[in-house]
């Protein structure tokens, strides 16, 4: 039996298809046509938009005409044989060869022109064209005379464009999906550069190993003020490429605080690069390294989460007080304390209220004169006693604050003669609102009322000031809780009579 040839035919309709749905959004379009420019070691790459047409130009290596059959061949495996590009040693990032098939999903017209050292040329990849002459894959090429001044490089002409591409769309993906951030590359869009996203916040980072590979990048923990839910979650880039975003588990209000990227350059991705094989033991391996990094995250944003909370705890309760001293300057006979005077209710620098200082205990001055003899025997004119010294003065101790965790806020202040204590700490959601032992006021941070409360600046101030001057009203006379009442309605109106008008 003679050995015969099985002819294999591609339908090119189908091919754009494949193409069109692995690059489902247009934007994708630019991003793979940048990527290809970053594998073949451009260190900058030019794209203009216009309604017209978009075109991506590069100085990287160009091709020549090996290159070029190399770059309308699909599934071609030199990517795959040289993973890293020759120049820079760059991990290559484009696969599947497929992208210039897809583009005629968004154009009508590709052209690609190309130099590399004495070789220039210029391939036209027209649509109608192209489906219009059966399963054959030829392509008109024009070779051109090299252009010295242009160099090495590639540029690529989209044009008769079937649809709109908005410039800040293909702006937040290329910062998204191309490698902004490595050496000797940059990317301009219309003239002008494109940065990578620089996060502001707390920044932790990752460095693990795992028997695939290394796990490395940075996350990062965003004030609350610019959380947002836009992109949420940690980008997971594969050759510099983000494939997908991830919280790890990570759930709740403080989830969308969390940023930043991870780099595993070992994961297996499907074929559109939206995602990873799962069923792998290198997904797995990533999955036990981003547990242990999630469980420091967590660690450390209930710190800062804390910590915040402190600020505007501290910034309460000085406020709180202010408003109380000013009240109770005004009605001395409501003060437990003695007269608190106008002077005590201006600002300290910090803001607050009047801090107590210690006083030192004064040197008496003037002691010890020696009697000397006059000449003529007589006895010398008695000295000017010097006024007895005053005793020194006591050194006022501070109350003993007792508290339950390191993370108590503490605010001392001088209200008339006697210094008072505030002190802010966590007693339980089943715990008392308030309660005072001598001079010193403790607030529960954990009741539920105080909780609700200090969720926003000005009824976190009131709140505060309602168990302060609770506590202070008790301390004038303890044995008539509907006079202290009374007293506590009366000081709170005058310390937020400013508010009402």
């Amino acid at each position: 039996m003679e050995a015969a040839t099985l002819p294999i035919r591609v339908d090119k309709s189908h091919l754009v298809t494949i193409g069109e749905r692995l690059y489902a959004e247009s934007v994708e379009l630019v991003r793979e046509l940048v990527n290809n420019a970053y594998d073949a070691d451009a260190t900058e790459v030019h794209v203009s938009i216009t309604d017209e047409e978009i075109r991506v130009e590069d100085n990287g290596l160009g091709m020549d005409l090996d290159g070029l059959r190399e770059y309308f061949t699909i599934g071609t495996s030199d990517k795959r044989l040289h993973p890293k590009s020759p120049r820079f040693g760059r991990p290559r990032i484009g696969q599947f060869g497929i992208g210039k098939f897809a583009t005629l999903s968004a154009c009508e017209r590709f052209v690609v022109f190309t130099q590399r050292g004495p070789f220039a040329a210029e391939v036209v990849f027209d649509k109608q064209a192209w489906e219009g002459d059966d399963d054959r894959w030829d392509l008109p090429m024009r070779l051109v005379s090299p252009d010295p001044a242009r160099g090495h490089g590639t540029t690529v002409t989209l044009s008769r464009l079937r649809r709109r591409f908005d410039q800040a769309e293909v702006e937040r993906r290329v910062v998204d999906s191309v490698p902004l951030g490595a050496p000797d590359f940059a990317v301009f869009l219309n003239g002008r550069r494109v940065m990578p996203l620089r996060l502001p916040g707390h920044r932790i980072p990752v460095l693990e190993g795992t028997p695939f590979g290394i796990v490395n990048g940075e996350i990062v923990i965003v004030p609350t003020h610019l959380a947002s839910t836009a992109d949420t979650g940690i980008e997971i880039k594969v050759r510099q490429v983000t494939v997908r975003r991830d919280l790890f588990g990570m759930d709740g209000r403080d989830a969308i605080r969390i940023k930043g990227e991870v780099h595993a350059d070992f994961l297996p991705v499907t074929a559109d690069r939206t995602g990873f094989v799962r069923d792998t033991d290198e997904y797995r391996a990533l999955i036990q390294v981003m547990d242990r990094v999630m469980a420091g995250v967590r660690a450390t944003l209930g710190h800062l989460s804390d910590r915040t909370e402190r600020q505007k705890s501290r910034q309460a309760v000085r406020e709180a007080f202010r408003r109380i001293q000013r009240a109770l300057a005004k009605n001395p006979d409501l003060s437990p304390f003695g007269p608190v005077s106008y002077a005590q209710t201006s600002r300290t620098p910090s803001g607050g209220a009047g801090v107590l200082s210690e006083g030192r205990a004064s040197k008496p001055a003037g002691v010890g004169e020696v009697d000397h003899a006059a000449p003529d025997g007589s006895s010398p004119p008695e000295p000017s006693q010097p006024e007895p010294a005053a005793p020194p003065a006591k050194r006022r101790r501070k109350p003993r604050v007792r508290r339950l965790t390191p993370d108590a806020v503490v605010q001392r202040v001088k209200l008339g003669e006697a210094g008072v204590t505030c002190c802010l700490d966590h007693f339980g959601p089943d715990g008392r609102e308030a309660f005072s032992e001598g001079s010193t006021i403790y607030v529960n941070r954990d009741h539920p009322l105080y909780v609700r409360n200090s969720r926003r600046r000005e009824t976190h101030t009131l709140h505060v000031a309602r168990l302060l001057t609770q506590e202070i009203s008790m301390m004038k006379d303890p044995r008539s809780p509907r006079q202290a009442f009374e007293r506590q309605s009366k000081l709170l109106r005058d310390a937020f009579a400013d508010d009402e008008r």
